[in-house]
């Protein structure tokens, strides 16, 4: 089942069941099985001073495992393209949270990341892929700020949140337990946080509609019209 919260433009958005459950069984286990290093690792000079977290290291043995798993889930799930958009994905990094390393204060991500192979990704949507349960934990709250307000996600291990790159946002303190969670950078083919909303809400309603009406020449029009408004604005 996919669950959708649809807060404010830009879009933040919630997606179920990324991993089945024998990929969140494997991802999990092989994060038992990994050295944990400093979180400092990837934090620009602002994150610096409010990140406290452990993270996998760029030579940790189960990254590139882990790394391969997650893409090949995104690959396949349908709501994540058309949400995102994706035309570079920077590869995933994996962290947790708890006993002394417990929390991220407020921040901004990076809009520009350097991937290893492939040069400078630009970071237009930011992604956790939680990978513990909530009741694992306590605390752990990853809050994103915008025009109206803050709001909390904490999702079922295996679930997603996307959110503008450009929010300002923090975990807070895990009190009890530890939070692993998968997090990326995506660089969409609409740079615009408001034109990539706007062909979300329309892609829906071509589902929907199609799903009531089939084929009818006003849906086969209207999908005319949501690609050539891509056509218009994504880069590739």
């Amino acid at each position: 089942m996919t669950v959708f919260l649809r807060i404010t433009a830009p879009m933040l958005l919630t997606i179920d069941d990324i991993l089945t459950p024998e990929e969140l069984a494997k991802a999990r286990d092989l994060l038992d099985r990994s050295l944990w290093a400093s979180g400092q690792i990837t934090a620009g000079t602002q994150a610096a001073r409010a990140k406290n977290n452990r993270q996998l290291a760029e030579d940790a043995e189960h990254l590139p495992a882990l790394r391969r798993l997650v893409l090949a889930a995104l690959q396949r799930n349908p709501m994540f393209f058309t949400a995102a958009l994706p035309l570079k994905i920077l590869p995933p990094f994996f962290n947790r949270y708890g006993g002394d390393a417990n929390h991220y204060g407020w921040h901004t991500d990076n809009a520009m990341r350097l991937a290893p192979d492939s040069g400078y990704v630009r970071a237009d949507v930011s992604a956790t892929l939680f990978l513990s349960d909530p009741e694992e934990y306590e605390g752990g709250l990853l809050t994103i700020e915008d025009t109206f307000g803050n709001h909390g996600v904490k999702l079922k291990a295996g679930s997603m949140v996307l959110y503008p790159s450009s929010s300002i946002h923090q975990v807070t303190a895990v009190t009890r337990g530890q939070r692993s969670a998968c997090f990326m950078f995506i660089e969409s083919m609409v740079r615009d946080p408001g034109q990539r909303r706007l062909l979300f809400d329309m892609d829906m309603a071509l589902l929907d509609l199609r799903a009531r009406l089939g084929e009818a020449d006003s849906v086969v029009r209207l999908t005319g019209a949501y690609h050539n408004l891509l056509r218009r604005w994504a880069s590739s």
